[in-house]
């Protein structure tokens, strides 16, 4: 995978909580979720971005450079992974710890694509 060879170091953009991750999309950042096709179907948060991390290399060029990004998955270890691999591309972004999971604990909300209720798969 090219890029995303290398030593992979835990949270080298900071780790971050739901709320904290809510407000910063609030403020402008990109929420991008790189879990799988069917984990995103089942439930997502509003807005974010899908780019499962699998396809991360292919598709970098569609993840912005003038804001910061949040990278979230199921649990908070490929977003992890891929927040890593950003640091070192030079994105500005930081990992939501507890991903999908603690997002939905916390009680933010998680739909669907057609914005029915989803559910953390």
């Amino acid at each position: 995978m090219g890029w995303l060879r290398g030593k992979h170091g835990e949270g080298q953009g900071g780790d971050i909580g739901p709320q904290e991750a809510e407000a910063l999309v609030r403020g402008g950042a990109m929420l991008l979720d790189v879990r799988e096709p069917a984990e995103w179907q089942a439930g997502h948060v509003r807005g974010a971005f899908h780019v499962p991390l699998g396809q991360l290399e292919d598709r970098v060029r569609e993840v912005p450079r003038d804001r910061r990004v949040v990278v979230i998955c199921r649990s908070g270890n490929r977003s992890a992974t891929a927040t890593s691999l950003l640091v070192r591309a030079g994105f500005d972004v930081v990992n939501l710890r507890g991903g999908m999971q603690a997002w939905a604990s916390s009680g933010l909300p998680v739909e669907t694509s057609d914005a029915s209720p989803g559910t953390v798969a």
